[in-house]
C-alpha cells in the first residue's frame, strides 16, 4: 500500500505525463483507472477530487492535485531531487519555458490532429481541417527540432520534465497515418527517449480503444 494514488486511464496522454514522471522517480504509487471505458468521472467522489472531471488526479496524503503539468512539477519537486528539480532558478526556468510552450502551442496542435484523424470516424474526416492541424503540428515540431539539433533534450543536455510533457506525443505522432518531414533532431531525441523503460511502460500504449469506428 502507498499513500500516493494516481487516477486516470493508461491511454490518456495527460495521464501518461504524470505516470511517466512517477515511474522515472521510482516512487511507488497506485494507478486507479477511471475515465473512458472505465467511467467514474461523473461520480460525486471524483467531482470532489477534481471539479473539472478530467484526469489525471494525484493524491498524496492530504494533498489532492489536478492538472497534468502541476502534477508533473510536484512529482519532480518532491521525489526527483536535483536531477529533476534543479536548484538553479535559471535552469528550471528553461525547463518551464518548454513545459508551458507544450501546453500553449504544441499540445493543442497535435491533439487536434489526433482528434480529427483518430477520434473522428473516417467518413467524417475533414481533409482541410486535418491538413491545417498537421501544418500547425509540423510548425511546432520544427521549433523543437531546431532546439534538439543543439541539445540532447529540450531544456539542455539533461533529461527533464519538459521532455516528459512533450515526449508523450511521439508514440501517437509516429503511429498515426500522417506524413512528417525529416526532423533529425526530433528523431534522435525520440531514439534517446525509447531507451528509457519508463517511456515504454507509460507512453507506448495502444490507443485503439479511442478510435472512432465507421457506422455500418
Amino acid at each position: 500500500m502507498t499513500d500516493l494514488v494516481l487516477w486516470g486511464r493508461a491511454s490518456s496522454a495527460n495521464l501518461q505525463k504524470a505516470r511517466w514522471a512517477l515511474e522515472e522517480t521510482g516512487v511507488p504509487f497506485d494507478l486507479r483507472e477511471v475515465g473512458g471505458k472505465f467511467g467514474g468521472l461523473d461520480t460525486l467522489e471524483f467531482g470532489a477530487m477534481n471539479p473539472n472531471r478530467l484526469v489525471p488526479v494525484l493524491q498524496h496524503g492530504d494533498l489532492t492535485l489536478w492538472e497534468s503539468h502541476a502534477v508533473v512539477r510536484y512529482v519532480a519537486a518532491v521525489f526527483g531531487g536535483e536531477r529533476f528539480w534543479p536548484a538553479d532558478p535559471k535552469a528550471r526556468a528553461i525547463i518551464d519555458q518548454w513545459t508551458d510552450w507544450t501546453v500553449t502551442t504544441f499540445q493543442p496542435a497535435w491533439l487536434r490532429l489526433f482528434w480529427l484523424l483518430v477520434r473522428t470516424a473516417p467518413e467524417n474526416h475533414d481533409k482541410s481541417a486535418i491538413d491545417a492541424a498537421l501544418k500547425q503540428t509540423v510548425a511546432a515540431l520544427r521549433m523543437m527540432d531546431a532546439q534538439l539539433e543543439q541539445t540532447d533534450y529540450l531544456a539542455g543536455d539533461a533529461f527533464s520534465y519538459a521532455d516528459i510533457v512533450s515526449g508523450v506525443s511521439l508514440y501517437r505522432l509516429t503511429t498515426m497515418e500522417i506524413d512528417l518531414p525529416s526532423l533529425p533532431g526530433v528523431e534522435a531525441w525520440h531514439g534517446r527517449l525509447k531507451e528509457w523503460a519508463s517511456f515504454e511502460k507509460s507512453v507506448c500504449i495502444s490507443y485503439e480503444e479511442l478510435r472512432a469506428r465507421s457506422v455500418p
